[in-house]
């Protein structure tokens, strides 16, 4: 095994790169035989309870297997992301749409939907940069999403999402629509070389947003990088060093770059790069209605859901099962080999 091999630590990076993949096939083995030995456990466990007439034992058993098919769903669809970048860390970033207040609530509630959602999935969530709100919520954040399949799980969010609710910022009560869209990008590594001319970009420094008091940031610590000739901006201020903080931006804006070519090897690439520029009507992939009636639906697989609070909370998994097997089953995001 290369694994074994001493000579292979003379190269750190390729080791480290070997050694992931190990443990993601160990992960994998581990798994199926943890849903193995737990469906043949439960089997015999209402065998056991139906021999003896303990109808408590049957209905504990039944609880487990059906737990036990939805850890199988998962493992199903993660089998299928083998797209290039799909097993990577990811970046997620949201910006409110137009609507002032109510659209930058709606915005910080979908970043707490992501977090939570990354939290159940036993991922880590750094926070890179937040743009708060005059009143409420947020005008935009960056965060990075670190965990195995991390973009293959997320790529699918990438659009506008729609809030209908009665407006808590409205005296008369009355119903408001909110816009905010989300864009997904993968982390890439170090064998990824995407070279960006520094002619090519504008580079700004601003003070970094925050609660304030003793701790607020007073220096011009936050960096902005914009990429001229594509228009994409990425800004990071999660450090308190300028240089941590223009690095980790040089990082996004690869990243976001080499989205970008992905992207447009996909049949989906038009529709998705519409859904950045307008946020708004007809751009949508998925509304959250809370009154006059519950229901989340996914206008792209058309997937309902009639319990907003639990997708609120981070109960994602079903819409992104859906919207990743409607792509994979369209031909949709075939691994590329190399980036011209």
């Amino acid at each position: 095994m290369r694994a074994e091999d001493s000579s292979l630590w003379n190269d750190a990076q390729e080791a480290q790169k070997l050694m992931r993949e190990r443990q993601m096939l160990e992960d994998g083995v581990s798994a199926v035989r943890g849903v193995s030995q737990a469906l043949e456990d439960n089997i015999g466990l209402i065998e056991l309870g139906e021999e003896e007439g303990d109808s408590g034992v049957v209905e504990e058993a039944e609880a487990a297997l059906r737990s036990l098919g939805g850890e199988v769903k998962a493992r199903q669809v993660e089998s299928m992301l083998s797209g290039e970048a799909d097993s990577n860390d990811t970046y997620l970033e949201i910006h409110a749409g137009a609507g002032g207040t109510e659209s930058q609530d709606w915005a910080s509630m979908l970043l707490r939907m992501y977090t939570r959602w990354a939290e159940r999935k036993r991922f880590k969530v750094e926070v890179l940069e937040v743009h708060d709100g005059e009143e409420a919520g947020i005008k935009s954040a960056t965060v990075l999403i670190k965990g195995h399949n991390g973009y293959g799980w997320l790529k699918t969010e990438s659009g506008v999402h729609r809030l209908v609710r009665i407006s808590p910022y409205d005296s008369n009560a009355r119903r408001h629509t909110s816009f905010a869209s989300v864009w997904v990008y993968p982390v890439i590594d170090d064998s990824i070389e995407i070279v960006i001319p520094e002619s090519e970009v504008r580079i700004d420094t601003y003070r970094s947003s925050g609660a304030g008091g003793q701790h607020v940031n007073t220096t011009d610590s936050a960096v902005r990088i914009t990429h001229i000739p594509t228009g994409i901006a990425v800004a990071c201020q999660a450090e308190r060093s300028q240089h941590k903080n223009r690095a980790k931006a040089w990082e996004m804006l690869r990243s976001r770059l080499y989205e970008e070519e992905l992207k447009k090897r996909e049949a989906a690439a038009s529709a998705t790069e519409s859904a950045k520029s307008d946020i708004g009507w007809g751009h949508q992939i998925r509304s959250y209605v809370l009154q006059p009636y519950q229901l989340v639906k996914d206008l792209r697989t058309g997937l309902e859901n009639t319990s907003p609070s639990d997708v609120l909370d981070g109960d994602l998994d079903e819409f992104m099962e859906a919207s990743l097997s409607q792509r994979i089953e369209g031909g949709v995001g075939q691994p590329i080999s190399d980036i011209d």
